[in-house]
């Protein structure tokens, strides 16, 4: 197993690696929506935070030596389930022709009081 960090993407908020490759797979943690250089939540506009969870995903899959096409699954944590179309057309953009398969699941909460926090597997 080899743990893999990106100094492009938010530090971790506890004690865990940005993403974790095992046997030619990678494990991305959860990524929150949070600005690198400030540390803090990116706005609280729900579409800003996905843009930013996949901006940080992005960075870590290139620290991998990886790119959303290398994409197998993602989950998708969200506190409101009403916020799911808005989520899908920035997922969209992002994703274009690749479709991963995905879960999508409404929470309580999540750290930093954020809207949404997006983990993926992907081939290395």
């Amino acid at each position: 197993m080899n743990p893999i960090f990106s100094d492009k993407a938010p530090k971790a908020v506890g004690p865990y690696c940005h993403a974790m490759e095992s046997k030619g797979m990678l494990y991305l943690s959860g990524q929150l929506p949070i600005e690198p250089e400030t540390m803090k939540i990116v706005s609280n506009d729900i579409e800003l935070q996905t843009k930013q969870c996949l901006k940080n995903i992005s960075s870590t899959l290139f620290e991998a030596g990886c790119s959303l096409n290398s994409v197998v699954k993602t989950t998708i944590f969200l506190r409101d389930m009403d916020n799911f179309v808005k989520i899908n057309a920035i997922y969209d953009e992002f994703f274009g022709s690749h479709k991963p398969a995905r879960s999508c699941i409404e929470v309580a909460r999540l750290p930093m009081d954020a809207k949404i926090e997006i983990e993926l597997i992907a081939e290395m």
